[in-house]
């Protein structure tokens, strides 16, 4: 029996085209989360960026890989039901956290979120992988923007770093970074309410726009995995980069730093 939030249509519609909206899955848990963003701001972690980007506008503020020292995170991550959902939609048998990450624009932010794909930046591939991205306030023009069966393209695309805009690794391997609009490419966004969420896999090429609005837009996401998942080395340091994991290629995530979640 499937988690009463999703359908057959939901499982078709995230195996076909990558990507699939779940209302109301974190809609328990957005004070919660509030809080625990707030908590994140005041403290930032290793990893934080304001993503100063010259001639640009406003905060854009992201950091990841929180989860074990934010107490407001852990309740959710480990007391929500978005591992079951994850586990359903990736048809796996299971789901194992990856990591968190917050992103937030505070009002008048220009700097839009550049089209790319999440996989590249990982050590981690298969085809059982799933991002959830919920707002924490009404989003329209701020929403996701996914392009949809960009999981089944060939080629991944090149990582690149958001400010500089410089690649992650040798371009050799990839596809240069497509400009959807201007290609013609189905782009699948939603007007969102506070705790909905937008899941995608780890290949769907996806971005977001600035926030021109007078209000916060604030956003949690949670990357789990599913059975087929295994390390793959990658041709540079990764994002995140995990020092000291001691995996090996071929391997399973290793369940002390990477818990399952589903089945419990």
């Amino acid at each position: 029996m499937t988690h009463p939030l999703i359908s057959r249509e939901h499982i078709d519609a995230y195996q076909r085209d990558g990507v699939v909206l779940i209302r109301g899955l974190f809609a328990d848990h957005v004070e919660t989360l509030r809080a625990g963003i707030e908590r994140n701001m005041a403290a930032p972690g290793p990893y934080a960026s304001n993503n100063d980007k010259p001639g640009e506008t406003g905060r854009f503020f992201d950091d990841y890989c929180n989860w074990q020292d934010i107490p407001e995170f852990r309740e959710v991550i480990l007391g929500s039901d978005a591992a079951q959902v994850a586990a359903e939609l990736m048809q796996s048998e299971s789901a194992q956290l990856f990591h968190d990450h917050v992103l937030v624009k505070e009002p008048g932010t220009s700097m839009a979120t550049p089209w790319h794909q999440d996989g590249p930046y990982y050590f981690v591939e298969g085809r059982q992988t799933l991002s959830f991205w919920s707002p924490l306030d009404p989003v329209r023009e701020a929403s996701l923007r996914c392009v949809a069966g960009s999981h089944l393209w060939d080629k991944p695309v090149l990582p690149t770093r958001w400010v500089k805009g410089d690649p992650f690794f040798d371009p050799e391997p990839y596809m240069p970074v497509p400009d959807p609009e201007a290609e013609g490419m189905k782009i699948l966004e939603w007007e969102m309410a506070p705790g909905d969420a937008v899941a995608f896999n780890f290949g769907v090429l996806h971005g977001a726009r600035g926030n021109s609005t007078v209000a916060r837009r604030r956003a949690f996401s949670l990357r789990l995995v599913g059975d087929d998942a295994r390390y793959v080395e990658r041709p540079g340091p990764t994002s995140p980069p995990f020092p000291g994991h001691d995996m090996v290629p071929g391997q399973k995530l290793r369940e002390d730093w990477f818990p399952v979640l589903w089945p419990a």
